[in-house]
């Protein structure tokens, strides 16, 4: 029976390091990949991935039960983007590192490697053409599998701020990626 992050958060707080290596194996790849998408930059990526666990072990015994861990996480997450955010100028996008972030499976057709590629830059590129809430929420939703509740607590704004940038984000790239 695997266990629930919070009953591993619990046992970490409690003085448990293998619980808090399984939590950080269990949300390393989730988090690594929000945050390459949201930041387009593999530098600042890594760093606020190693600044957010550092918060975490930080503030372990700060957290509460009532807020899911991934939740938490993703907030701490968040914080330190907007942080980010605030001390840099928008910078163009490094595609390279863009794709990178995109798993590709492997295949041996060059043909359906290409249409592989091409679907992933595709989506890549209606990513970078949303605002940047929307862009969070949405992937939010995709990768970390939030609800609205969930990605309204983690970006700090109401529910229906959520809802709407969620709303938003769909449209927009239902209409970027619609032929």
């Amino acid at each position: 029976m695997e266990r629930s992050d919070e009953s591993l958060m619990q046992a970490w707080v409690g003085g448990d390091a293998a619980a808090f290596e399984a939590l950080y194996l269990r949300h390393k790849g989730m988090l690594f990949r929000y945050l390459l998408r949201s930041l387009k930059q593999q530098a600042a990526t890594e760093e606020l991935f190693q600044e957010t666990w550092v918060r975490v072990v930080a503030a372990r015994l700060r957290w509460q039960p009532q807020a899911k861990f991934s939740t938490w996480l993703l907030q701490i997450a968040h914080n330190l983007m907007v942080d980010h955010w605030r001390r840099q100028r928008p910078a163009e996008p490094d595609p390279e590192t863009a794709l990178a972030a995109l798993d590709a499976p492997e295949e041996d057709r060059p043909d359906a490697q290409w249409s592989q590629f091409e679907q992933r830059r595709r989506l890549q590129r209606a990513l970078e053409a949303l605002p940047d809430e929307q862009r969070e929420a949405f992937l939010l939703r995709a990768e970390a599998g939030l609800g609205i509740e969930e990605i309204a607590e983690a970006t700090g704004v109401g529910r229906e701020t959520a809802k709407s940038r969620l709303r938003y984000a769909m449209a927009r790239l239902r209409e970027l990626l619609t032929p």
